[in-house]
Order: C-alpha cells, then structure tokens, then sequence
C-alpha cells in the first residue's frame, strides 16, 4: 500500500503523483523507496508505455526532507553513505527506466526534485516554477544528482548553479536547457498530453532501444567502433518485428499495430 505516491492510469500511460504536499513533497527514505518500487513495477507493466512524474500541492519537490536531514546529521559516515545510495539508485532507476519519462514540473523543483526531474526524459514546467541547486549553503554538494545535471546542463552551466546555490526561473531552466518547454501552469496537462500523444506513435522496442541509443552513445569518440556500433544497432531494427511492421504500414499508408492496436482502430 503506496503511503506516499498516487499512481493514475491512461491509455497506455501512468501518471506517479508525489504526494506530501504537506511537506512540499519532500524526499524522505519512504518516499524515494515507493518511487523505486513504483518505477520498477511500471518498466515490466507492458499496459504502460510512457510514464509522467508530477507533485500533489503548490509545488513539485523542494528537495530533502527536514526529518530525514536532522537524522543524516547524528548518522555516522556508513550510515549516510547507505542512505545517499538509496538516492543515487533511485535516479539510477529512473534514468534507465526502459519507458519514455516525463517531469511535470510546477512551484519549486529544488536540489533532489531537480534530480528527479533530470532523471526523466522531458522535463516541462509552468511558468512559476523556482528552481534550485541549494547545497552548498547547507556544506554540502549535490552529489547523487550530479550526472543527470551536468547531462542536461552541461559544467559550464552547473559551475554557476551548484556554486551560488542561487533560485532562477523556468525562463533561465529552457535557455540552459534543463527543461524542454514552458507554458502556464494551468495547460501543463494539455502540453504534457500532447507530448505523450507522439510518443505513443513510436514503437514500444524503438522507444526502449533509442534510450539506449542516447545513454551509450553520448560522449563516444566518433571511431570506427561507434560507426560499427550505431549500424550494427539499426539492423538489428530493421530485422526486428516492430521494425518491419512499421516499415510495411508506412508503404501501404496505414498505421503500424502498436497505434492501430492503442486507438482501437
């Protein structure tokens, strides 16, 4: 019994709400372990093909929980370093979930919920939404979270946000291109939606092999490996059943089973 998520179903999709919206949704070790378990039942749910990560209440995450950081500050160092995995291994679970992810993003996303977010595929935010890399004024680093950061933003960016630890704006998360679009907070829904809608044309094996794709082939030297690697991966495609199928409908001018089979058609 989930005590600290919601998990809402669609059509092929699910939507896991963070729900402490008491605390602002605050990450404590319940929390980050409902999400793992969430996360994991849903890559094996073939129901679900893309899954969207949003917050109950005024704001998306404001980062670690109080309770949890008076405990983390009485723990020894063995102590932190296994409750620090439990994060590391959340985001872990997220990022190489074989599902497109997507970060509904509203209020505040701060330090850990700005880790979630860049955990996840997309990341779209209302216009309100603050966010914040604020550990260094607590004498800390934003550790776990750093490879998602950085793969989204870049050093160049991260050296100004994890150093000042200052609050920018939705407008400043898209220019730096920590998040993929902005709009009221109001159509987030309706934006959201409309991103899953092409999602969901892809194929299930396509959608899962070109996460792949992105996560091992990003800062590969461009060799005789990698072109070896990236054709060896397209044949494989092409050999595949989804391959085929998609081929085939696009030149009879219909639409592949993974579609025609979603709409009913």
């Amino acid at each position: 019994m989930l005590q600290t998520l919601e998990v809402g179903y669609g059509s092929q999709t699910a939507v896991v709400w963070l729900s402490r919206p008491e605390v602002r949704n605050a990450l404590d070790a319940r929390l980050i372990d409902e999400l793992m378990e969430t996360f994991t039942t849903l890559a094996a749910d073939d129901n679900v093909r893309a899954i969207v990560l949003a917050g109950r209440g005024k704001v998306f995450c404001a980062g670690a929980d109080l309770t949890a950081m008076r405990a983390s500050a009485q723990a020894n160092e063995a102590q932190n370093q296994a409750d620090a995995m439990r994060l590391a291994t959340l985001l872990h679970t997220i990022y190489t979930c074989p599902k497109p992810t997507i970060a509904r993003l509203h209020g505040a996303c701060m330090a850990g919920g700005l880790g979630l977010a860049t955990a996840c595929d997309v990341a779209i935010a209302s216009r309100d939404t603050r966010f914040a890399l604020t550990e260094t004024r607590l004498g800390l680093i934003p550790s776990m979270i750093s490879p998602y950061v950085l793969r989204a933003i870049g050093p160049r960016e991260a050296s100004r946000w994890f150093l000042t630890a200052e609050v920018f704006d939705a407008a400043q998360a898209l220019r730096m291109g920590l998040i993929h679009d902005v709009c009221e907070v109001e159509d987030l829904d309706t934006h959201i939606n409309g991103i899953l809608e092409n999602v969901l044309l892809g194929s299930p094996n396509a959608l899962r092999e070109s996460k792949h794709l992105i996560h091992e082939v990003t800062g590969q030297p461009i060799d005789a490996a990698l072109l070896a690697d990236t054709a060896r991966r397209l044949a494989q495609l092409r050999a595949s059943a989804d391959g085929k199928e998609g081929v085939a409908a696009f030149l009879e001018k219909r639409k592949p089973a993974w579609v025609a089979t979603a709409q009913g058609a």
